[in-house]
């Protein structure tokens, strides 16, 4: 087909600090040393991972009719990502994310929804997903107008036509979410949650059993990222399968979930088991924390070759 990935969802611009020693309390000033502009949001982070992996990828999303727009839209490109679905909205900003990194606490972010409370996932239509072999939404659960009734269609659409199907989630309200999840799960091929995501919208703190609750939701296979920890998988088979994190220098946790979801599919486009897939995301995840920003440090595909041989020695 004529590309291998379409993904549709959350585009933003991303302001990361690097690391700094504590939060400020109010009233006082912190220092960094350095402040990134950079891609962001699920959708335009697991873009820009695919293409660094020679993928052929189309983004569908939104931005606004500002610099920042024009900034993601030049950088989108420059990664080799077809940004002929990028629509610009006339009347919202661009989104915009503050990503906070405090020592060695999991970040914290401050988001404006901007452009992507456009977004209705109607834009992709029957004739793109022909093209494609693969469809991911990346960041349910932020935006209610991309709800579970047209996701749901979405899927149901791609399976007709044999296209593996894969979500993700960013939780604004996990009951929300869990609503439309159950519209959702049962046309999922592929649900990749991370542990404290699944913990909200379940209210189960083990992993294997949160993958076996979105099991018993629909989903064909799910995957729950665990950060330093890993990731476990259940299928509808109860096949099982976990792999362990890669040690590496983390510097900037934003967007290793978004890292592991493309070199998960990376293994699916291939033809790989599970078991495959499963460490070729953990190690584009442990690639993208080594470095400032959402894609700044993600393997190519060379790279990551070289980084799971070398890590089985």
């Amino acid at each position: 087909r004529e590309c291998d990935v379409i993904c549709l969802g959350l585009v933003g611009a991303d302001h990361v600090c690097e690391p700094i020693p504590q939060f400020p309390a109010p009233g006082t000033l912190v220092s960094t040393p350095g402040l990134t502009l950079a891609v962001g949001g699920s959708a335009a982070n697991v873009s820009v991972d695919l293409a660094r992996l020679e993928v052929r990828v189309r983004l569908f999303g939104r931005v606004g009719d500002d610099w920042l727009g024009d900034f993601l839209r030049r950088e989108l490109e420059t990664a080799n990502v077809d940004c002929s679905g990028l629509a610009q909205s006339s009347t919202a900003q661009t989104a915009t994310t503050l990503a906070i990194n405090v020592g060695s606490e999991d970040r914290r972010f401050i988001h404006a929804h901007g452009a992507n409370a456009e977004l209705t996932g109607t834009e992709v239509t029957p004739e793109d997903l022909e093209r494609c072999r693969v469809l991911c939404v990346g960041g349910l659960g932020l935006n209610p107008k991309l709800s579970g009734e047209n996701v749901s269609r979405l899927f149901q659409t791609a399976r007709d036509l044999d296209v593996t199907t894969v979500l993700d989630v960013v939780l604004g309200d996990p009951q929300r979410t869990r609503e439309m999840l159950e519209h959702i799960l049962p046309w999922t091929d592929v649900f990749v949650p991370n542990e404290d995501e699944a913990r909200a919208i379940t209210g189960i703190s083990d992993a294997r059993q949160q993958a076996k609750q979105f099991i018993g939701m629909g989903a064909r296979t799910a995957v729950i990222t665990r950060a330093a920890w890993g990731a476990v998988m259940w299928d509808a088979n109860s096949t099982e399968f976990e792999v362990a994190a890669f040690p590496v220098n983390q510097v900037d946790s934003t967007g290793g979930g978004d890292a592991f979801l493309a070199g998960f599919v990376f293994g699916l486009l291939r033809g790989k088991p599970a078991s495959d897939c499963l460490t070729w995301g953990a190690a584009m995840g442990a690639s993208c924390v080594r470095a400032n920003g959402a894609t700044a440090g993600v393997f190519t595909a060379d790279e990551l070759m070289q980084f799971v041989a070398e890590q089985a020695k």
